[in-house]
């Protein structure tokens, strides 16, 4: 087997050999049980280190494609190749996270378009300001001590009843509080998924929880979000081929498309879980910004095979970082380990801020002008973005998010050149899809498209 290794490339020659491993594969190893080269042979025709190898087949063992017979060497494994046509999981973890931090470094006065939080001068200081006072005045141990490693009691009650208008029946004793929302989809990775493990995301998707599961070395494999949920056709055609582990669903107000799911596909996608006997990940930590309650999984399967994530780090503060798990009564325990090993608890003082806010009411408030905000920018996005010529994906009735398309006849490269102009960052689309395919779609937040630099690159990009 001969293998193109650059030695020059920023890529790694072990990389390079997986890469090219995993083509070789998938031209010529369907079926499964073809013996690979072994180490030293493989090393001396490509005129590499026997570590390189062993390395390289090593990740391919993790990754399902090759299997390791002892005194007999590596056969290619069964489905190999159709696993070989998916991205590499294993791939340089600056190639995953490339593009995904500018709109975190960007300068303060530019305008933040493709961003996934509130702008600041939309935040309501003085309710929060009360409480930040409060728990300071009243619990020096909220400023000085660790949570408990599950998480407040209080804050699991008050939070088991913000469930119930959700038809989710979650006892406090289920609830597990975070850091947040990427914090709690990082404990599940790290408990349900090991190396080599096939895992189903929506695509488009949550960029973060790739990076999560990459660093996990699982593979990935993306499931097309349509306006009313995941393409249940390509999910079952997907689930007979490859039988993951988990299946990772943002429910209401995705991220990025701004859709919801509707009560028949919420249905189907339970009846496939349970056909082919797989978990699934409700993230739901945009659920504060819905009017009226939709059909969500966690309640009709009753925390059976979902598990659902809720936060208030995007209704509250970027920088209160406090988000929760509701979880199976069996997982609860292991989770916690996992949370106390990776970071001990939460933060006190932001759990009891939530708390006060939670029970006299302001974050109750404060959600509700939020949903009315949200929902009238909305209107007025859309409304922008047709007159402008733009395609959209879909038609939200809240949230943050449109997903929409510039007209064909501008260029990416022409597209950049007025966000500059404009001094606007944007999401570039490939960051949403776990493989980075190129797409013309970006992902826009409506809550900074009144100002007047986004009408006027709307305009120039008509």
């Amino acid at each position: 087997m001969k293998l193109h290794v650059d030695r020059r490339a920023a890529t790694s020659i072990t990389q390079q050999l997986e890469e090219g491993i995993r083509d070789w594969i998938q031209d010529h190893g369907a079926g499964g049980g073809r013996r690979l080269p072994s180490i030293r042979r493989l090393a001396a025709t490509n005129g590499i280190s026997r570590n390189a190898v062993i390395e390289a087949y090593e990740r391919l063992v993790a990754a399902g494609l090759v299997r390791s017979k002892p005194g007999s060497g590596f056969y290619v494994a069964d489905h190999a190749a159709s696993l070989a046509s998916q991205p590499s999981a294993t791939q340089a973890l600056e190639d995953v996270t490339s593009g995904m931090w500018g709109l975190f470094s960007a300068e303060e006065h530019t305008l933040k378009l493709g961003c996934g939080w509130l702008p600041s001068h939309w935040r309501e200081g003085d309710d929060l300001t009360h409480a930040i006072r409060q728990v300071a005045r009243k619990s020096r141990s909220g400023i000085f001590e660790y949570s408990t490693p599950q998480g407040p009691l209080d804050l699991r009650g008050l939070i088991q009843e913000r469930l119930r208008p959700l038809a989710i029946a979650a006892d406090a004793q289920q609830i597990v509080m975070t850091g947040g929302g990427s914090h709690s989809l990082d404990l599940l990775v790290r408990m349900l998924l090991e190396p080599g493990d096939v895992v189903f995301v929506e695509s488009p998707g949550y960029y973060n929880l790739f990076g999560l599961l990459h660093l996990q070395r699982v593979r990935v494999i993306g499931v097309p979000r349509l306006a009313d949920g995941p393409d249940i056709e390509r999910l079952e055609a997907l689930l007979a081929q490859h039988r993951p582990k988990l299946f990772f669903i943002n429910s209401v107000f995705h991220n990025p498309t701004g859709s919801t799911i509707t009560p028949g596909i919420a249905h189907r996608i339970l009846q496939l879980a349970n056909q082919y006997d797989i978990q699934i990940v409700e993230d739901d930590i945009y659920a504060d910004f819905q009017h009226t309650p939709t059909t969500r999984l966690a309640a009709l399967d009753g925390l059976d095979r979902v598990i659902y994530l809720g936060s208030f780090s995007k209704s509250l503060s970027s920088s209160l970082r406090v988000g929760f798990i509701a979880a199976p009564v069996a997982w609860v325990q292991r989770l916690v380990d996992i949370k106390m090993l990776t970071s001990i608890s939460a933060s006190r003082f932001a759990e009891q801020v939530v708390t006060t806010m939670l029970q006299n009411g302001s974050y109750r408030k404060l959600t509700e002008r939020l949903r009315i905000k949200l929902s009238d920018q909305m209107a007025i996005a859309l409304s922008m973005l047709k007159q402008a010529g733009w395609e959209i994906f879909n038609e939200p009735v809240g949230g943050m998010f449109v997903w929409a398309k510039p007209p064909e006849a501008i260029s990416p490269e022409t597209l950049s050149e007025l966000a500059n102009q404009w001094e606007i960052t944007l999401s570039a689309g490939h960051l949403f899809f776990a493989d980075h395919q190129p797409t013309p779609w970006l992902r826009l937040n409506v809550a900074y498209m009144q100002d007047a630099r986004a009408k006027a690159f709307l305009e120039a990009a008509s």
